[in-house]
């Protein structure tokens, strides 16, 4: 993915980032993953052009403030089980893109506790708005 931060629709962009951000849910397709919650790493770039996000007076409202990033998450954690980390990454990714500075986003979720023999097993979207 990393091929794609490089795309030239975002050269004029600053990035935001959230990272690790550790939730517990109910996600996955087992009967035994639908009984109990999961911990998933989150991991958010939000790419929005500077001259949106360039501040003149250092206020917050000039900027995309990072609550945005994890008051979206919950929004999307609130709404139940999801069986797929494909389907949360899309609904997360899709919701940011809502907002209106928003030009481009990077998603990954990670299950850091499904398989000893490995650090995580996760999902990565990366979307411009637009189809640019």
């Amino acid at each position: 993915m990393l091929t794609s931060l490089s795309h030239s629709a975002l050269q004029d962009c600053r990035r935001l980032f959230l990272r690790n951000y550790e939730v517990l849910i109910n996600i996955g397709v087992h009967e035994f993953e639908k009984k109990g919650e999961q911990r998933i790493l989150i991991n958010v770039d939000l790419f929005i052009p500077l001259a949106l996000s360039t501040p003149k007076g250092d206020q917050l409202d000039e900027v995309v403030d990072y609550d945005f990033i994890r008051s979206t998450i919950a929004r999307r954690m609130a709404k139940g089980h999801i069986q797929l980390q494909e389907t949360l990454c899309d609904d997360v990714i899709t919701a940011m893109l809502e907002h209106p500075k928003v030009r481009a986003v990077r998603v990954s979720t990670e299950k850091p506790d499904v398989y000893a023999d490995c650090d995580a097993v996760g999902v990565e979207v990366f979307r411009i708005k637009g189809g640019m």
